[in-house]
């Protein structure tokens, strides 16, 4: 099965924090956080639709500058989230430069900026066009804890406590649509972008008898129904999820909130800045401990983790917290 979800750490785990997720089966990616941008290649940048921030302390942020330079001229919307407080940062980093040269773009960047309450969602937007003025701001009631939702995925959050608002992310796939090559040949369907307008059925739960035109890879295209061709060609799976977490105190609120995101995910994201022999300044910081972050994914019942987000005091010693860390995760001490 081929993932639907290519993920990659921006940087090392003691550099700034930042999750790159590639839709595979999209020309488009999703950002958690934007610290430090300069690993990512332009074409990378280009293909980022929206990003999650957990917070805007500036290891998490510094990298706004780098996308905005990049996108700047470029007709594209660029839609980004983050705690409370959000809307104003958003809006402080785009004062800080000089517009008065923006008519000259043919096309012009627009960004949607999203602030999560627990109650509401506020969203500004800025168009280069104008200089960036933030317009009215849009208020929604808050449905539930999810941020953002599409027919094939949807991201979810939760709010955690780093002293500030610090949000952690949840992205999960519906469900998984496999593709039976095998079965494409013996029925003579030729592989082309005709498939991704089929999963696009699938995930809108359109009707089975809706028609599906599908071209041969010797004669002229077949019309199928599109239930008839999912039974034959695709099986159905359990979708991807995926959940990360940073900066946050190692409380019971905490804990239980991480664990909840994180339930049963392939792959937990979770940062553990300090060694348990140290969680006197971790929980100081409000910073998990290697040892903290093993026990919290071993609890979640997660596939997969991997722990980033080092104290540079560790410099020359990831081993020992990943140690420490699987040591939690595999054996719960």
């Amino acid at each position: 099965m081929r993932p639907s979800f290519q993920c990659r750490m921006i940087n090392g785990p003691f550099d700034d924090p930042g999750l790159l997720v590639n839709l595979t089966f999209r020309k488009q990616a999703l950002l958690f956080d934007l610290g430090d941008l300069s690993a990512l290649a332009p074409n990378d940048l280009l293909k980022v639709q929206r990003i999650f921030i957990t917070h805007t302390h500036v290891d998490h942020f510094i990298g706004f500058d780098r996308i905005l330079r990049l996108l700047l001229g470029r007709g594209k919307r660029l839609h980004l989230y983050g705690p409370h407080g959000f809307l104003a940062n958003v809006a402080g980093k785009l004062a800080g430069y000089t517009w008065n040269l923006v008519q000259n773009y043919d096309e012009a960047l627009v960004i949607a900026a999203t602030e999560i309450d627990a109650d509401r969602r506020t969203t500004r937007v800025f168009d280069c066009s104008t200089g960036f003025i933030p317009s009215e701001a849009q208020v929604a009631a808050a449905c539930g804890d999810v941020v953002h939702q599409e027919p094939a995925l949807q991201v979810r959050y939760a709010t955690l406590d780093h002293q500030i608002p610090c949000l952690a992310y949840r992205l999960q796939e519906r469900f998984h649509v496999n593709i039976l090559k095998a079965e494409l040949d013996a029925l003579g369907l030729a592989v082309g972008p005709w498939i991704a307008t089929f999963k696009a059925l699938l995930f809108e739960g359109a009707d089975p008898a809706t028609e599906v035109s599908v071209p041969l890879t010797k004669q002229s295209p077949r019309t199928f129904a599109l239930g008839a061709l999912s039974e034959k060609i695709a099986r159905i799976t359990r979708g991807q999820k995926i959940a990360y977490v940073t900066d946050a105190v190692f409380s019971r609120s905490n804990e239980e909130k991480i664990v909840a995101l994180a339930q049963d995910a392939d792959l937990l994201f979770i940062e553990a800045s300090f060694l348990d022999s140290e969680r006197t300044i971790a929980e100081a910081k409000y910073h998990l401990t290697a040892r903290q972050a093993g026990l919290i994914a071993r609890k979640a019942r997660v596939q997969q983790m991997s722990i980033f987000h080092h104290s540079p005091r560790y410099t020359g010693m990831a081993h020992v917290l990943e140690a420490e860390a699987r040591s939690a995760f595999l054996r719960g001490i």
